[in-house]
């Protein structure tokens, strides 16, 4: 058996290699961040990632009824099943001008860090073992996620573990950014959306007559003011608000888009309670109905820093040398705690203007996360990685 040791001793070798697959690597990036993915429109970046794991001759290449895409690189023993995802899905429409430009030291372009880059590793990671003529025991199902983002609710990853007949014993989760990142939990989440309407009104030059803006904004001071625990670490984060745009009108409906973040998973149903009341009581003051719709939903939970799977990722990123930044994620993560597998979400580069036009992904740190990746398959296909039974 490989120790850690002689592992870490081959990070060098490693990210010199994937260097030279680097415009292979750059090609699946521009290509993938083209294919516009939104949330429940990942079809058509599926059906190319499949393309691409079929090229690629990996077994069982598929899509399902969730458009998640997979592909197997059969172990030699194939005793156990080694989980390597990547979320399909950005937050970006195929109505963007989704154009990437490869520039020196970066590429620029529109959900390159989230998740273009990600998905493009995980479509060149049979490629790149090849090249180092690497094989493992475990089978690696390589996977890219659909329905992952916002109302999404990580549907995509939850489906595919609550129907698949493989057993996953342990997964790692790909973002494109930040390397150094090193998700070994998730803290509790409820992300909804909170909708006042009144009756239409005719006579909008009346002087007596509120907007709903007035009414969403004492529902937003209260839950301001509201009494938030500092253990369990807990709050509120307000997203956005929307309402009808007009100088000649007089809103009736407002939407708040919110989230409630704690960890203990109690607090977030009682602080959805709070707001619930919040929100009924300013509503029957104003005439409003309101509507209270949760859009995602994650449980806290995760592996401890003693796991070690996790003191193997903290060693890897120690020799490669990047420091940890140990970080919770509501990410593909929280559908595998809520199943008890041992899981950790890494990233791969570093990134500047994240999620905007200007967004440009750093080229020269993607050798050094993709040797990360590497690094740690190879311990948990190792059995490095396993608790002590």
């Amino acid at each position: 058996m490989v120790d850690l040791g002689a592992i870490l001793k081959t990070l060098p070798t490693i990210g010199s290699q994937v260097e030279t697959l680097r415009e292979i690597i750059l090609s699946n990036v521009v290509m993938i961040a083209e294919i516009g993915a939104a949330t429940f429109q990942e079809r058509q970046r599926a059906a190319f990632l499949t393309e691409r794991f079929t090229e690629l001759q990996l077994a069982n290449c598929s899509t399902d009824e969730c458009h998640n895409a997979f592909g197997i690189l059969q172990g030699s023993e194939g005793a156990r099943n080694i989980l390597v995802v990547a979320h399909l899905d950005t937050i970006f429409s195929g109505e963007r001008d989704l154009t990437v430009t490869v520039r020196r030291g970066a590429v620029q372009g529109l959900g390159l860090a989230d998740n273009s880059l990600g998905v493009a590793i995980i479509a060149s990671l049979p490629l790149i073992l090849e090249r180092l003529q690497l094989s493992f025991r475990s089978n690696i199902i390589l996977m890219g996620s659909a329905r992952s983002l916002g109302s999404g609710n990580i549907e995509g990853i939850r489906f595919f573990l609550d129907n698949s007949s493989f057993k996953v014993h342990q997964a790692l989760c790909v973002e494109g950014v930040e390397l150094g990142r090193l998700s070994v939990g998730s803290i509790g989440m409820l992300r909804a959306t909170l909708t006042l309407t009144k009756p239409e009104i005719l006579d909008w030059s009346r002087f007596d007559v509120t907007s709903v803006i007035v009414d969403m904004n004492n529902i937003i001071n209260r839950i301001q003011e509201m009494p938030l625990p500092r253990r369990p670490r807990t709050t509120v984060v307000l997203n956005a608000i929307h309402a009808e745009a007009s100088f000649s009108n007089v809103p009736i409906s407002a939407q708040l888009l919110y989230e409630i973040r704690s960890e203990s998973d109690a607090m977030v149903e009682q602080v959805a309670t709070d707001i619930r009341y919040i929100s009924d009581e300013v509503a029957s003051r104003s005439e409003a109905r309101v509507n209270l719709q949760t859009i995602a939903r994650r449980r806290p939970g995760g592996m401890s820093f003693s796991h070690p799977m996790v003191g193997a990722a903290r060693a890897i990123l120690s020799a490669l040398e990047e420091e940890p930044h140990i970080q919770p994620s509501t990410s593909e993560l929280s559908a595998c705690i809520d199943r008890a597998i041992p899981a950790l979400t890494i990233g791969i580069s570093h990134c500047n203007n994240l999620n905007t036009a200007d967004e440009q992904l750093e080229i020269k740190p993607i050798a050094k996360g993709v040797a990360q990746l590497i690094a740690l398959l190879q311990a948990i296909d190792q059995r490095l990685c396993d608790e002590a039974e």
